[in-house]
């Protein structure tokens, strides 16, 4: 029984791994994908905000067909799609072909997304903040692969489009994995009609707006920051290897605060004062940037913030619902709603630098959009939430 539980720990570890290579392996890039294709700065922030939007869009999409055709199955697909998406990149020329790879990657990424929560709901009910922090540090490991290795991939083939198109290797590898894990493990792929119909999103609950709102912004201030870290800091006069290492400093010092969480919510389970505590973190590490004082710490403050407001996010659907299914649909509604808001981040900074030739206000824009999550927190987040986890342990 425990080789089972690993072999479902192993899949699900290597399926939350490909949720972000395709998306951060562009920032470092960024510059050379702007020289190269002559895109603006509003049109190559859609490489970034293209795919969460997807994440947005077809967010309920992937909870009707997880209900219809069982999650297990829906979620290998999705990693299959995620890897056609990015190994397409290879062989692009053009700004609209890699739009359309961006698209295709996103559909997957948005299908896998709020399933994995569905799936830690129904196969590990009594250790979801410690399968939600090993989700955490799958996505920012990935996030850092992406984010620190696509510039001396370049450099080193002289090629940006197998630079970007190399982490369809993770997905292809992925595939057989979660397939065989799953199979070993007794997993269930089925799915039916009656499901289905528990698989409708709680649109009319005000519950689950407010959770979304606080997903939203955190996503916004995440992708923001992914997108455009590096020319940030580039415009603040340092070099694009020094900027490309901040971004990636920025996803590693996430990977000890996604492990450290589930230990620290177990024995302070109440989520509201760790989103808060977060959310200060990266007022801090913005107001740092906008001063230009240290980048590379303002990176690690941020990034502690970010790396932890991500699993506080996803726990929340997670805390209100029952069983896996509705589980399920939760996530998809806050992902679906809250990643479309996600998406805008990136967009809105690279209007303002289209208008204003200059990042300061962009940081600016960010310090708001901060100061306005930690409202929304205020709000949406119960002040005692999480008693389970202590009444369980």
């Amino acid at each position: 029984m425990k080789s089972r539980g690993a072999l479902l720990i192993l899949a699900f570890f290597m399926a939350s791994l490909n949720l972000r290579p395709a998306i951060t392996s562009i920032a470092p890039l960024l510059e050379t994908l702007r020289d190269q294709l002559a895109m603006s700065a509003s049109v190559a922030s859609l490489l970034t905000s293209i795919p969460v939007f997807c994440m947005g869009i077809f967010s309920p999409m992937a909870a009707a067909l997880g209900a219809r055709f069982g999650i297990e199955r829906v979620i290998g697909w999705s990693l299959a799609l995620i890897g056609v998406g990015t190994a397409l990149r290879f062989f692009t020329h053009s700004t609209f072909f890699l739009m359309v790879t961006a698209f295709v990657a996103g559909l997957g990424i948005a299908s896998a997304g709020p399933l994995l929560s569905g799936f830690i709901k129904r196969y590990f009910p009594t250790r979801v903040p410690t399968m939600i922090g090993l989700f955490s540090v799958a996505l920012t490991i990935g996030a850092s692969l992406g984010s620190g290795l696509a510039a001396p991939f370049q450099s080193q083939t002289h090629s940006w489009q197998g630079a970007l198109a190399v982490w369809a290797l993770l997905a292809f590898i992925a595939v057989p994995i979660w397939w065989m894990s799953l199979r070993r493990a007794g997993g269930r792929g089925d799915g039916n009609a009656a499901s289905a119909q528990t698989a409708s999103l709680p649109w009319g609950q005000k519950k689950a707006w407010l959770l979304t709102l606080s997903f939203g912004f955190m996503a916004m201030m995440f992708y923001s920051i992914t997108a455009w870290l590096p020319p940030i800091i580039e415009g603040l006069g340092y070099s694009k290897v020094y900027a490309g290492n901040v971004l990636t400093l920025f996803a590693l010092v996430q990977v000890p605060v996604s492990l450290f969480l589930p230990a620290l919510l177990k024995r302070y389970p109440a989520r509201l004062p760790w989103m808060l505590l977060c959310s200060a973190f990266e007022l801090v590490g913005l107001s740092m940037l906008y001063f230009s004082v240290a980048p590379w710490i303002a990176a690690i403050v941020i990034g502690i913030g970010a790396g932890a407001l991500f699993p506080l996010n996803l726990l929340l659907p997670i805390d209100a619902t029952t069983n896996g299914q509705e589980a399920a649909s939760w996530s998809a509604m806050t992902q679906s709603a809250g990643y479309v808001i996600g998406a805008a981040g990136p967009l809105i900074l690279g209007w303002i630098h289209d208008a204003t030739q200059s990042f300061s206000m962009a940081v600016v824009a960010l310090i708001a959009l901060v100061v306005i999550m930690i409202v929304i927190q205020l709000i949406a987040v119960p002040r005692h939430d999480g008693q389970r986890e202590r009444k369980a342990a």
